[in-house]
């Protein structure tokens, strides 16, 4: 993996882990999600007469994506309601990359020795950080539980655009169709119950929208780009460094406590991504 694609995924973790904490700080309904989503899909459509369209052998990809993606927000959104940011990020983005790299393998991916190495430090990493996070935070069984679901609907997605933007022949605008098509399913099946609480949230709070959207679709679709150049499993595994930026911000902003153990996780984190550069 390239220094130049390893900088552009470490900037989709930044961008990722910026826009949870949106998320997470207005949490109290799923409507943040919402809004987060529909500014996506507003800037990706405003996008799409500037890029190239997608090869027709991918759209069934898109088509794919866009469903499990819509059942990824909606399951986000109710694991940050009831859970600490804490006790779920690490769980749900820790636990994604191992099931990326096992499915990878029926993919026809084959990873090295010194690559495998880069995967588990990195994982082992993460999970210690969810460690540190249930021996500290107010952990419930239906948080662990939905984060755990949304780690499994996390590697579907990865592993379903890993191999749709290979057959895109146009990584931005297989990007933007998702993000498109992800928000229009998702209003549409949300909107009835929750449009008007959208509407009025967007309109005292317009930064989430553009802002919280633009750094959801500028993630994915950085991530996407590089998966067109590197292993699936490895880009999955880096992008998860997001923890460390949310960790930073979370202590900053929300004025978590920083434990040992905590920063144990985040060396583990950084040999690992140290090794991806030298694999």
């Amino acid at each position: 993996m390239s220094a130049s694609v390893i900088a552009a995924v470490l900037c989709a973790a930044l961008l990722h882990a910026g826009w949870n904490i949106l998320v997470k700080i207005h949490a109290a309904s799923g409507v943040p999600t919402m809004l987060v989503v529909a500014g996506s899909g507003l800037l990706c459509a405003l996008g799409l007469p500037f890029v190239a369209a997608p090869a027709p052998a991918s759209w069934p990809f898109i088509a794919a994506s866009a469903i499990v993606q819509t059942l990824y927000y909606t399951v986000l959104a109710a694991t940050y309601r009831g859970g600490d940011l804490s006790h779920a990020y690490p769980l749900m983005r820790g636990c994604a990359p191992p099931l990326v790299a096992l499915a990878g393998l029926f993919m026809g991916e084959h990873l090295s020795a010194h690559q495998w190495l880069a995967l588990g430090l990195v994982c082992a990493g993460v999970l210690t950080i969810f460690l540190d996070a249930s021996r500290t935070a107010r952990a419930a069984r239906r948080t662990t539980i939905l984060a755990l679901c949304t780690a499994c609907v996390i590697a579907t997605y990865t592993l379903i655009d890993g191999a749709g933007v290979r057959r895109s022949g146009a990584p931005a605008g297989y990007t933007m169709w998702i993000f498109v098509a992800t928000a229009v399913l998702l209003l549409a099946l949300s909107w009835r119950r929750e449009g008007q609480a959208l509407l009025a949230f967007a309109r005292r709070r317009p930064g989430i929208l553009l802002g919280g959207g633009a750094m959801s679709a500028g993630s994915y679709g950085i991530a996407l780009w590089a998966m067109t150049t590197a292993p699936v499993a490895l880009v999955a595994a880096l992008r998860e460094t997001s923890i460390l930026f949310a960790t930073a911000i979370a202590a900053l902003v929300l004025r978590e406590r920083l434990s040992p153990l905590r920063l144990l996780a985040v060396g583990l984190i950084a040999a690992g991504a140290a090794a991806m550069r030298l694999a």
